[in-house]
């Protein structure tokens, strides 16, 4: 138990991990091809920006005088004129930069190659901080102007970040799916053993409650045989049916011991291909006898067998004594019909009563462990909801079916079908 915990522990701990590296490798892709995108908008950028500062124009015009500190055609002072130069560029160039999808936060220079006159942005970083730069030369009315090279320089801040957060649409989905997968699996995990110690606890509960019914059982089985010199011939039917029931309990206790392995998955059904109709003919004739002493109809009809199975006879005939007793317990004045018969290779078992009934929604529940419909102390019986999952998994071990009707106040009928055994292969 503790080394399968382990394995699956390690397993999902690799599995998480191979998947983090898996999407910090997509990552490192789509950076990538994010700052490939980026330069190329950059280059076309700077190819507008480049076109319109060549030739003369209001924004060049502009410029030339603030470099040149040439006030003579505006009454503004020089420092202001720069000023303006300098929010004028810096608009134009946002503009361009926006036109093609760049948004990152960016400052520039506007400066000759010896950097004798330039402008600089409104906004200044410090030199700490990292910053990416593309020169883009300009040529035409500037430098002509000029007399030297001009150069406009663009330097954009925190790039990475930028790019990461145009790749949000695919890292925050991912990093929440992982997220969620994880919550998902430890959610499994910790319902996995939680559900494992409920089945131990049971288990050790079972153990401990059988084996001490086994001593009261066997004090009876010695006091009817104590009884059978002196009872009457009259009551003496009374003390065959005690005989039988006391033998019939040992049975279920035996078995009852043996839901440890049932519940571990391990195999406890000792299969052999038997007639089943004298058997559940049996069955049917000391439950008769039993409800001879309530309030209890009781009809059965058994069409012609062979009924030929592979059946574990003791848990099968287990199963069918839950069904009637259900069938008795949750009925006021119980009329029950046992209906059994071969139909197209199966053996098909009905049993109908007249009880309270269940509702839809429950009709898919009850065949869960553990679970008891909400009203089912109706008529006083009390339970663990333990028998209808035992008699699903009964049916299931003989690779049969079990199917529930029912209507609320008009009787339940559950039909049970196991396929027929002939020449060695099921039909």
């Amino acid at each position: 138990m503790l080394k399968k915990r382990n394995i699956y522990i390690i397993v999902f701990i690799i599995s998480i991990l191979g998947l983090a590296v898996v999407q910090y490798q997509y990552l490192r892709i789509g950076i990538n091809l994010a700052k490939v995108q980026f330069s190329s908008k950059i280059g076309l950028a700077s190819g507008t920006i480049k076109n319109t500062l060549e030739t003369k124009n209001k924004l060049t015009f502009l410029l030339a005088n603030a470099i040149k500190e040439n006030d003579s055609y505006f009454s503004i002072s020089i420092d202001s004129l720069k000023d303006a130069s300098s929010h004028f560029l810096n608009d134009f160039i946002t503009e361009k930069l926006v036109e093609q999808g760049i948004e990152a936060d960016f400052t520039y220079k506007l400066l000759t190659r010896d950097s004798t006159h330039y402008l600089k942005s409104p906004v200044v970083y410090e030199r700490s901080a990292e910053l990416v730069t593309y020169p883009i030369k300009i040529k035409g009315y500037l430098p002509t102007l000029l007399g030297t090279d001009v150069i406009l320089e663009l330097k954009f801040r925190n790039l990475d970040s930028y790019y990461l957060s145009k790749l949000n649409g695919l890292t925050v989905p991912s990093l929440l799916f992982i997220l969620g997968i994880i919550v998902a699996i430890l959610w499994i995990l910790r319902t996995y053993y939680w559900q494992r110690n409920i089945i131990t606890t049971t288990n050790e509960f079972i153990n401990n409650l059988t084996h001490e019914l086994k001593t009261p059982v066997f004090s009876i089985g010695l006091a009817s045989k104590m009884l059978e010199g002196e009872i009457s011939e009259e009551k003496a039917p009374v003390l065959d049916i005690i005989r039988q029931q006391v033998e019939r309990l040992k049975n279920h206790i035996d078995k009852v011991l043996e839901l440890a392995s049932f519940e571990e998955r391990q195999s406890i059904f000792n299969f052999e291909v038997v007639d089943f109709k004298p058997i559940l003919e049996g069955l049917c004739k000391e439950f008769m006898t039993l409800t001879s002493f309530g309030e209890v109809c009781f009809e059965y009809h058994l069409t012609d067998g062979p009924y030929r199975i592979r059946a574990e006879v003791a848990h099968l005939e287990n199963a069918i004594n839950n069904l009637l007793e259900n069938a008795k317990k949750y009925s006021e004045d119980p009329k029950i019909v046992l209906d059994a018969s071969v139909q197209k290779g199966k053996l098909t078992i009905r049993i109908s009563d007249n009880g309270m009934g269940i509702d839809k929604r429950n009709q898919k529940l009850v065949f869960q462990k553990y679970y008891r419909v909400s009203d089912g102390n109706k008529y006083g019986v009390k339970g663990y909801g333990l028998g209808l999952s035992y008699v699903k998994k009964v049916i299931e071990k003989h690779n049969g079916k079990i199917d529930l009707n029912s209507e609320i106040n008009r009787g339940t009928t559950i039909i049970l079908q196991i396929p027929l055994y002939k020449y060695g292969k099921k039909v």
